[in-house]
């Protein structure tokens, strides 16, 4: 016994000796905190400017210069959002597993930039588009050749690699710079994040009322060599901060573990009851091997306490990010076809000549979202706090279920303002015609404004509610994983309502109400698609509430009670109410 005890408090000193020699030999990290934000904060602007600058206006370009159909242009747009959405989950895995943000940021934004230049090229080359189109009244027009289209497809994919890599990587990089252990840093951090999302409200603003002007008005070559000149400056200005950057390395991907979980449960005989059958995982058996400082020898069969209740935290949070698939399609909708009911709609600033273009009106849906989250944190949460007496105002999970009501609302409106248009657009003189599309109504686009502020309610309350839900629910080593979650939400989204416009388009065509999404909209019934979705959203709520009266906070068993927690590299501040 004594032997035992004599051999235990050598290998204790011995752990504990290595541990020192470690720190000894880790190198200080030197944090340059607000020195180095001129250098990633100009890169997070140029950036976006560039990115949106030109996705913002793609769906008309695909149209006017490519000559694609409309159903065509938006379930590529579909498609290729899905498909970046998705992909920021793999740039999440290489980021954390092998390369580090650093690494991973610079080739990004690269292939951001590279993708760019090809897609302006298309424009810049006449041989890389077909010609332009002069049908008139839903003519044909010439598409593009095989080449034409794979030179176009080949620009969007790098995009993808690009929106990939810097999505789930930018924020993170920046608050990397800061020291999370002093009062100063905790201030940095804060103010970063108010920075980040200023920068990307303001490229939104640019990006939707200059950039898609002079592409729309000027030159489709000036418009987009803009953003491909833009994000060329992003690459440079983020080069040359580098030598200032805190880089921390990669230190493997949380994936791991929940394989690991996953495959030890497997196996052994699991419970039957929820969830708890996971904690097989981390129950040592007679088969099991135990290491001298109490790991595990066999990580793939034995698990940590720890591990289990990371998977159980994916597992809880798996329904809630299920409703979010139907929510977005509200959102994806705004994007596209609301984009092709301004085109069918008197865009003139009222007696002049000057007409807005289609693309910009989604810039008031960042309007509305701007204008509402200061509203809704000095005015409405204090409001609820009196009224309720809680500390929160609101749970997470309300403010989310708010904007998924929100976005059936949104949807009901949308259905309501379509029906107005297409009714005016058949039985009032109109005011032209749209190559390859029908009669210009002569219903002012400005009523469209109402559907577009209500999605930035909506993104208010569901989206800004969903962020914050992942962030908050994940522990400190899967956060890159939530910060993903959201945009392989949207992916998920994309793809669904991809195939929900196909469907509809099959199903109607050839019925006697005739096909509710044609070239030309005053021949179709986009409204009845909108009242379709709306449906979908109300049974979408119901699943949600489902789910949320199911639903248990990470470390707190009651919604009422649930503070606010900021995880910042290990740091952890929540207020001391039971």
């Amino acid at each position: 016994m004594g032997d035992q005890t004599v051999k235990s408090e050598k290998e204790t000193m011995e752990k504990e000796e290595k541990i020192a020699v470690a720190k000894v030999d880790e190198p200080e990290i030197k944090y340059r905190g607000w020195k180095a934000m001129p250098f990633i904060i100009g890169n997070e602007t140029f950036e976006k400017l560039g990115a949106i600058g030109t996705l913002a206006n793609l769906l008309i370009y695909l149209t006017t210069i490519f000559n694609l159909k409309s159903i065509t242009a938006a379930t590529m747009i579909n498609v290729f959002n899905g498909t970046a959405n998705l992909g920021t989950l793999v740039g999440a895995f290489l980021c954390d597993t092998y390369f580090g943000r650093y690494k991973t940021l610079g080739f990004a934004t690269s292939a951001s930039f590279l993708g760019l230049l090809a897609i302006q090229l298309t424009a810049a080359i006449p041989e890389l588009h077909p010609h332009r189109c002069a049908a008139k009244g839903g003519g044909e027009c010439e598409g593009p050749t095989r080449g034409q289209f794979a030179f176009l497809l080949a620009g969007l994919g790098l995009m993808v690699v690009g929106a990939g890599g810097v999505r789930p990587c930018n924020l993170a990089f920046g608050v990397d710079q800061f020291n999370p252990k002093t009062e100063s840093g905790k201030r940095g951090i804060d103010s970063f994040f108010n920075w980040y999302f200023f920068t990307f409200t303001f490229a939104q603003m640019i990006s939707l009322t200059l950039i898609v002007y002079i592409q729309s008005n000027v030159s489709w070559a000036i418009g987009l060599g803009i953003p491909a000149s833009l994000m060329f400056i992003a690459c440079v200005v983020y080069f040359v901060g580098s030598k200032i950057y805190v880089k921390v390395k990669a230190s493997g991907s949380p994936m791991t573990s929940v394989a690991q979980v996953i495959v030890s449960v497997n196996s052994k005989i699991p419970y039957t009851d929820q969830f708890r059958f996971l904690d097989k995982a981390a129950i040592v058996t007679s088969e099991d091997e135990i290491n001298g400082d109490g790991s595990a020898a066999d990580p793939w069969r034995l698990c940590s306490l720890q591990q289990v209740e990371e998977v159980k935290c994916l597992f809880r949070v798996l329904p809630i990010w299920a409703s979010q698939i139907l929510y977005c399609v509200t959102l994806i909708q705004l994007h596209t076809y609301a984009v092709f009911q301004a085109v069918q709609s008197d865009r003139r600033l009222g007696n002049t000549n000057f007409k807005i273009p289609a693309a910009s009106y989604v810039v008031f849906m960042m309007l509305s979202l701007t204008f509402f989250i200061p509203v809704y944190d000095q005015l409405i949460v204090p409001f609820l706090r009196r009224i309720r007496g809680k500390q929160v105002g609101i749970t997470i999970l309300q403010r989310i279920g708010i904007g998924i009501f929100v976005s059936v609302f949104t949807m009901l409106v949308s259905a309501m303002v379509e029906q107005h248009r297409r009714n005016t657009a058949l039985s009032k003189p109109t005011l032209g015609v749209v190559p390859r599309k029908g009669a210009i109504s002569s219903m002012s686009a400005s009523i469209l404004i109402p559907q577009f502020i209500l999605g930035g309610l909506t993104e208010a309350f569901a989206s800004i509610g969903l962020f914050e839900f992942y962030y908050k629910q994940f522990p400190e080593n899967m956060k890159s994983i939530g910060g993903s979650l959201f945009y392989c939400g949207m992916a998920a989204s994309n793809y669904f309502s991809s195939l929900l416009i196909l469907v509809v388009h099959r199903t109607t065509d050839g019925t006697a109400a005739g096909n509710w999404l044609p070239e030309d909209l005053n021949k179709g019934r986009l409204d009845y698609y909108y009242y379709m979705i709306a449906g979908l959203g109300i049974l979408n709520l119901g699943y949600f509430l489902l789910c949320a009266r199911w639903y248990k906070y990470k470390g707190n068993g009651d919604d009422d009670t649930l503070e606010l927690e900021l995880h910042v590299n290990g740091e952890k501040q929540h207020s001391d109410k039971p």
